[in-house]
Formats: C-alpha cells, structure tokens, sequence
C-alpha cells in the first residue's frame, strides 16, 4: 500500500453551514474551486471541517461530494477519534465511499504514552483496509508523537505518511531523514512548508488553501521544481495568510476569510462561535491584499 504517493499541496477542507445545517451547495462549491486551482489531494473531515460536530449522515455526504468532484485525485478522510473503538467504527462508516486513505490524528485528551501509540496506530492500520495518514498535533492532542515512534510506525505496511505539525523542526527532520521508501511526510502548519519541503518533505496538508488554492499549488510545485526564488517569494506573499488564520481557533478566521469573499457563510457549531470583528476585518484585509476581493 506504499505505492499511495502523497505529495503536493492537499486542502484540509472547512464545511460551511447555513442556518445550522451543512451547506451542501457551498462545499460542492468550495471542493470545485480546490480542483479548478489545481490542488493536488483533498482533505474532507479533518479539524478544519468541524467533524466532531458532524453526523454521521452529515459525514458520508461531505465525503461523497468530495470524492464524486476529485477526478482522479486522492482523497485523504478524517477519520480518527481518542477512542480504538470509535475510530473503527468511523473507518467502517467511512470506508465504502471511496476515499484512498484515512487521516488518523494522535489520540486526543488521553495523553497515551509512545507504546499506547504505537499500539493505537497498529491497530487501527490492521483493520484500516486502506492506507493511513497519522496526524501528529500535540497544541491539539496534549501529545507529541517522536520521531523514534513515528518511524516504528513507519515500517507498517499501510501506513504511508505523516502530517506533522508539532512544529519541532529537529523531530521532523528526523522523521524525512530515516524515513523507509515510499513513506510521505507532509508539513501540518502552512508557514513551515517551505523549510519542512526544502528538507525533504514531500508537501502540505494546508488550511490557507481554503483561501489561496492557486497560490499554495504554485509554491509547493515551485519547491518540487526547486525554483526557490519563486516559492521563497510566494512563501513570504502568504505569510500574513499563514499567521493570521490562526489568530483565533481554526477554522474561526479561515471562514471569516471566506465568507468575506463570499463563498461560505461565517457559521459554526457550538462549542465554536463567530470571530471578533476585528478577525473578520483582519481576514477581509488579508484577502484583498492576495488579490483575492
């Protein structure tokens, strides 16, 4: 199953809502502006999405959209939770409709040592059926995976890539150092890419490109041709972008951001809620300044 080569820029994509329910139209909407800019992979219900807020009906949908769309591309699903059970529940949910690989974050809130890890992750690639991505956050999980387990976990056939955004560059380079053939690792945070890809890693999972898909494609694909002049000059361009769809929680600015250019409602689930003014008006700025209004 290594034969899954992750590379490029792939969209961890928002879900837009409108007056409390899934705005279907608006994420079809969304997924076709991904594919028009040439993103190179799609990443529906992962953090970004809201997914523990979702239904399973709600899920399945999301996913299917996703995959009908992506014409060839891979299609990477969220699919993981802080519990083994509910995270095959969710793979066996999910499974039938056509997704290439799971994203299986590191168990959150248990705060599990290395060997429960490893242990975790084996098990869930024994009954996955399909490759897996791990999804190393500590700011999220209370947990950083090592390097040393991330490339225990490595050997295992179906597990093909990390998505690593514990933002310590020592460990991640450690991982694309030892890394075994045919395993990705992909940058978690947008303004670690350039580094993390000149380095060695094969490219992002991105929030930014739910705003700026053209650009991100273009600086990826300006590191994968080693033209760093032009992805240094990018990379700064979408600085302000990278820093400030994080001045609140994600995806809080990163759908101010869309809904200032009108393509998603500025909606939530509890327990998020609307941003400050000030973060809609700081995204508003950030996007007329990319050229984006």
């Amino acid at each position: 199953m290594k034969n899954l080569n992750l590379s490029g820029c792939g969209t961890a994509l928002v879900t837009p809502f409108r007056d409390g329910e899934v705005d279907y139209a608006a994420f079809s909407a969304l997924v076709d502006r991904q594919i028009a800019a040439g993103i190179h992979f799609l990443v529906p219900l992962g953090t970004t999405g809201e997914t523990p807020c979702l239904s399973d009906e709600e899920r399945i949908r999301l996913l299917e959209i996703t995959v009908e769309k992506c014409a060839g591309r891979p299609v990477v699903v969220g699919g993981g939770t802080n519990s083994l059970v509910q995270t095959v529940r969710s793979i066996r949910l999910l499974d039938p409709y056509g997704a290439d690989a799971f994203l299986i974050v590191v168990p959150y809130y248990n705060k599990p040592t290395q060997e429960g890890i490893y242990e975790y992750f084996k098990a869930v690639a024994d009954v996955a059926g399909k490759p897996v991505v791990m999804y190393n956050v500590p700011s999220r999980t209370g947990v950083n995976m090592t390097a040393e387990t991330a490339l225990r976990l490595a050997e295992i056939e179906n597990i093909v890539a990390v998505k690593e955004a514990s933002g310590n560059y020592a460990q991640i380079s450690e991982i694309i150092r030892n890394a075994p053939e045919g395993f990705s690792v992909l940058s978690g945070n947008d303004d670690e890419t350039l580094s993390l890809m000149a380095t060695g890693a094969a490219g992002v999972i991105s929030v930014a490109s739910n705003i700026a898909p053209g650009m991100m494609v273009e600086m990826v694909e300006a590191m994968q041709d080693n033209d760093l002049p032009k992805a240094r000059a990018l990379h700064h361009r979408l600085s302000p972008l990278f820093r400030n769809c994080f001045v609140e929680s994600n995806p809080v600015p990163v759908k101010a951001g869309l809904a200032a250019m009108g393509l998603a409602m500025e909606e939530y689930r509890l327990p998020l809620v609307p941003g400050t003014r000030k973060t809609y008006e700081l995204m508003r700025k950030t996007v007329e300044d990319l050229g984006l209004l």
